[in-house]
């Protein structure tokens, strides 16, 4: 299973959980998974077909270029990291 860390933004989501282990071979199966342990999350996580832009994703270490797409093996570590606006 994947392993999610999940930001403290979506802890009132979570029930305060900041880790979850889920099944899914891509992104968007990982945020599904979440979302049955979690309702909710889903919604906050994406905007129809796409990732809201309030949270960036790695798979790995890596950016999740692929968005929704991005593949995730059995043993990845997946990161929700809040975006940081500036100017």
């Amino acid at each position: 299973m994947a392993t999610v860390s999940i930001p403290l933004l979506l802890a009132e989501v979570t029930g305060g959980a900041r880790r979850a282990e889920v099944e899914g071979s891509t992104l968007a199966e990982i945020i599904r998974a979440l979302d049955e342990i979690h309702p909710g999350i889903e919604a906050r996580i994406r905007d129809g077909d796409k990732l809201r832009p309030t949270l960036a994703f790695t798979v790995d270490g890596k950016i999740a270029a692929a968005g929704l797409a991005t593949p995730v093996g059995p043993d990845s570590e997946v990161c929700m990291l809040p975006s940081f606006g500036g100017g």
